[in-house]
């Protein structure tokens, strides 16, 4: 793609997203995810092929779907509130049908099914926009409205969203339709939380961001698109594979890596709000998610599958993709669990 394109076409979609966050109209929010949506496109469809074009279509036609929901739920507020500006919703059709469409938009269950099929259709970079940056759009508006929202609604879909993630994952061999999986179960992770203490969901997003960056980069990278190649990098990049499965372990959540602290955080604030039977099963359910990364983890990086002699020397030569940000990006992902008194002192 032209360079001067691709850097219009980043600069709408973020310039989308920022729109959203500032805003405080709901007519400009809904231009700002009418723009974002628009510009995400071309982006997925890069790279021409009738897979890029089916999971285009099928983004296209759920955050359509979404954002008119989103706009009859705007005229409902406006027509009882008499006002655009962003505020506590007071009645309960509008309420409820912005928590669907936002949910939507994020991917998170029921309306999950679009998050595998289109990520597993489109470019590695453009699947790691779609779930990295386009999550913060959404998760600012529900964090804006979180205490006009029906909370049971918000925590059945949370608590569905970590099952369907968890399960979903299990017999997968795509790398990118596990990190979708992974996608879902983190969104319902962050929203399960949001009614009762937001800025633990946004420390719980930076982090979340941060370890799907670190992996969509090292994968690309790698060009590893399956488990088996994937499997065949120990004896090009014996480090990098070593750092993906880090990085994969702490997505999981297992402690002492990065990945386990927002999971500490939002089981110790929901047992704080005398909910103790929510967190066991969100923390039970996320073996789930652990066990195909353990899966990963033993049929990349504790095995050794044969390859023939012309691939074993493949380390020696210099890798041409550029990687800017890496090193800070790996550390943060798999070591920031010391930082959790502090972390807890600011939120």
């Amino acid at each position: 793609m032209n360079p001067m394109i691709m850097s219009m076409i980043l600069f709408t979609i973020m310039t989308g997203s920022i729109i959203v966050m500032m805003s405080s109209h709901w007519f400009m929010i809904w231009i700002g995810f009418e723009m974002n949506m628009m510009a995400i496109i071309p982006m997925m469809m890069k790279n021409y092929n009738p897979r890029s074009m089916e999971a285009s279509t099928k983004y296209f036609m759920t955050q359509a779907t979404a954002s008119m929901i989103l706009m009859l739920a705007i005229i409902i507020n406006l027509l009882y509130s008499g006002q655009w500006t962003v505020i506590n919703i007071t009645n309960t059709t509008a309420s409820t049908l912005m928590t669907l469409s936002l949910a939507m938009k994020l991917g998170l269950s029921p309306f999950h099914f679009w998050v595998p099929e289109v990520t597993q259709g489109i470019p590695l970079t453009s699947g790691m926009i779609l779930l990295t940056w386009q999550k913060i759009a959404p998760l600012s508006i529900l964090y804006q409205i979180h205490s006009s929202i029906n909370l049971n609604l918000l925590m059945t879909m949370s608590l569905l969203s970590i099952l369907i993630g968890g399960w979903g994952g299990l017999n997968q061999t795509q790398l990118r339709k596990i990190m979708a999986y992974s996608s879902i179960a983190h969104m319902g992770w962050m929203t399960a939380v949001l009614a009762y203490e937001p800025s633990v969901m946004l420390l719980n997003l930076m982090i979340y961001i941060t370890m799907t960056l670190s992996t969509f980069m090292l994968l690309n990278f790698t060009s590893a698109t399956t488990t088996l190649s994937l499997s065949f990098t120990w004896n090009k990049t014996p480090i990098i594979t070593v750092l993906i499965l880090m990085i994969m372990l702490s997505l999981g959540g297992l402690p002492p890596l990065t990945g386990f602290l927002p999971k500490w955080m939002i089981i110790q604030e929901l047992v704080k709000n005398n909910n103790i039977m929510l967190p066991t099963i969100m923390a039970m359910l996320s073996l789930l998610n652990l066990f195909f990364y353990m899966r990963l983890t033993y049929s990349t990086s504790l095995t050794m599958f044969p390859t023939t002699n012309n691939n074993k020397m493949k380390w020696q030569i210099e890798p041409t993709k550029q990687t800017p940000f890496l090193a800070p990006l790996i550390t943060i992902s798999t070591i920031t669990l010391p930082l959790t008194p502090m972390l807890i002192m600011m939120y």
